[in-house]
């Protein structure tokens, strides 16, 4: 199975550097792991209200959606839990994101109506 995060393209950029040794620790809007304890994570449905309610004063092209593996995050050390939220059960990962876990990146497009744009998941296998 996989999950979707949105990723700051600075802080993803920095992890895919040459050279680069650290996971990927941005939780989300101007907060990182140590201070959230989990990095958010969401399924395809559930990522155009996240972007509506938290993302929708951000230049989607300063963004980029992670595709991650739930298998291969957690063999990399960072447990993914399904926790709560509200009246739905959201993906979140407790760790760093092993960048081998990522195994696509796509650009957010905003519709005309503001939102995101359909994302091409074709042969992703996202949840």
């Amino acid at each position: 199975m996989r999950i979707l995060h949105l990723a700051g393209l600075p802080a993803w950029s920095a992890v895919t550097a040459p050279g680069a040794t650290t996971g990927y620790t941005e939780s989300t809007r101007g907060m990182d792991l140590a201070e959230v304890g989990f990095l958010h994570a969401s399924t395809s449905a559930q990522l155009p209200g996240v972007i509506d309610r938290f993302y929708a004063d951000v230049d989607l092209a300063t963004m980029v959606v992670l595709v991650i593996d739930v298998d291969l995050c957690e063999a990399g050390g960072s447990p993914v839990r399904w926790d709560p939220v509200g009246d739905q059960e959201f993906p979140h990962i407790y760790g760093p994101l092993p960048v081998a876990a990522v195994v696509a990146t796509l650009p957010p497009i905003r519709d005309a109506d503001g939102g995101l744009a359909p994302l091409d998941l074709t042969g992703l296998d996202v949840a």
